[in-house]
């Protein structure tokens, strides 16, 4: 391969990572009961944010939620879903405490995370997933 075939492989490389990021949003997307599935299946790896609007737990972690989807955009796609407005989605798995985040790669469940927990200890449950 001579040097301008490696310099037009680099640009491709870029050029794709750039498109990923774009397809990635890089702030949460609201989710409803009705979108759910679609959400958790277009998207390689996604965390969905189970919240209420009267849960104080709930409103400390969102600006958290709000960064790391920013900080891993490209990587991992973040949701919020109002429990109380989706039941459905919420009693299909099990939302009994919140903020309650669920961890989906290529569709599966593969991870919770219940509480109000630090930044860093939902970065180190993500990472060996991306």
């Amino acid at each position: 391969m001579d040097e301008i075939d490696e310099i037009r492989q680099r640009k491709m490389e870029g050029l794709k990572k750039g498109l990923e990021k774009r397809e990635h949003p890089g702030s949460p997307v609201e989710i409803t009961d009705a979108v759910f599935d679609e959400f958790i299946l277009k998207y390689n790896l996604t965390v969905v944010d189970c919240w209420a609007q009267w849960c104080g737990p709930c409103r400390m972690i969102s600006p958290i939620i709000d960064e790391l989807a920013a900080e891993l955009q490209g990587k991992v796609v973040f949701g919020k879903l109002n429990v109380d407005n989706n039941k459905s989605t919420a009693g299909k798995y099990a939302i009994t405490s919140i903020p309650a985040l669920l961890v989906f790669k290529n569709g599966k469940l593969v991870d919770r995370i219940i509480g109000a927990v630090p930044k860093q200890r939902i970065i180190q449950r993500l990472q060996p997933l991306m």
